[in-house]
């Protein structure tokens, strides 16, 4: 999925027997979320809009999410103690420069880490031979493509890119993709309408933007309206008359995130 710089302005178990305290890790999401949004700037965060839908249902076309370009930073040596730096790990979102067009940004799910083994039978993901947990994948099509849904095979697709054609002769081994250092493999959770790592390749650690971090508003307008490098007439006219019944004010400050994969 492509995501475009925002151009407009602007999930219980049982209950716990006794009253407990929060988990640390989400009073740090909240706490980094509010220093962000207070004293971020496109240093730290930037806008971004979702135009497609391959990040369905996980991310819906419309979505604006504000990016924390800090979180997959090197750490420095004062740095490290006093910022939440990371790893990119399997299941982690990520903003990412597009490897075909670096002035285009996209939206996937980690699904490979360095080393990981992958491949795809009958649409279903498997990795370092067990099959994936992928509560947030949805399929849109019964239909099964040779190439798409039995991961890696030989494409039969036009589009497929010059860098995917050379990731299937370097790195597939015994029928698996092996992900060399220093790349990952993404796809969308839209899996049968995405166009990602199957057909374009790895992505580079050097070309990850950032984590999505909230969405701060999301809006429900075509995917026309927001790939348009400008705020076109038609939006604009959109939002002046649909504002208050298009706006998904349930999808308003919606932490986003990954999934702790395990077994893999």
């Amino acid at each position: 999925m492509q995501a475009n710089p925002a151009k407009t302005a602007k999930p219980d178990d049982e209950a716990p027997q006794e009253a407990v305290q929060p988990s640390r890790g989400i009073i740090a999401e909240w706490t980094v979320t509010i220093l962000l949004l207070l004293f971020g700037t496109t240093t730290l965060v930037q806008a971004f809009v979702i135009p497609t839908g391959s990040m369905e249902d996980s991310l819906l076309i419309g979505d604006h999410l504000l990016v924390d370009k800090l979180a997959y930073a090197p750490a420095g040596a004062i740095s490290q103690y006093l910022l939440p730096y990371q790893e990119v790990e399997r299941g982690d979102i990520i903003v990412f420069r597009y490897p075909m067009d670096l002035e285009q940004t996209f939206v996937k799910r980690v699904v490979g880490v360095p080393g990981d083994r992958i491949r795809i039978v009958d649409k279903e993901l498997w990795i370092n031979g067990k099959k994936a947990d992928e509560p947030y994948v949805v399929y849109k099509s019964d239909f099964i493509d040779s190439y798409r849904d039995n991961f890696p095979t030989m494409p039969t697709s036009m589009q497929i890119y010059e860098p995917a054609l050379r990731m299937l002769k370097e790195h597939v081994k015994d029928g698996e993709l092996v992900v060399p250092e220093g790349n990952y493999f993404a796809m969308g959770d839209n899996r049968d309408q995405s166009l990602d790592s199957r057909y374009w390749g790895f992505v580079p650690r050097a070309h990850i933007v950032g984590k999505p971090l909230i969405i701060y508003w999301s809006y429900d307008a075509p995917t026309a309206h927001l790939q348009d490098p400008g705020v076109s007439l038609e939006h604009l006219r959109d939002l002046a008359l649909n504002f208050f019944t298009k706006t998904r004010w349930s999808r308003t400050l919606k932490l986003i995130r990954g999934y702790e994969w395990s077994g893999a």
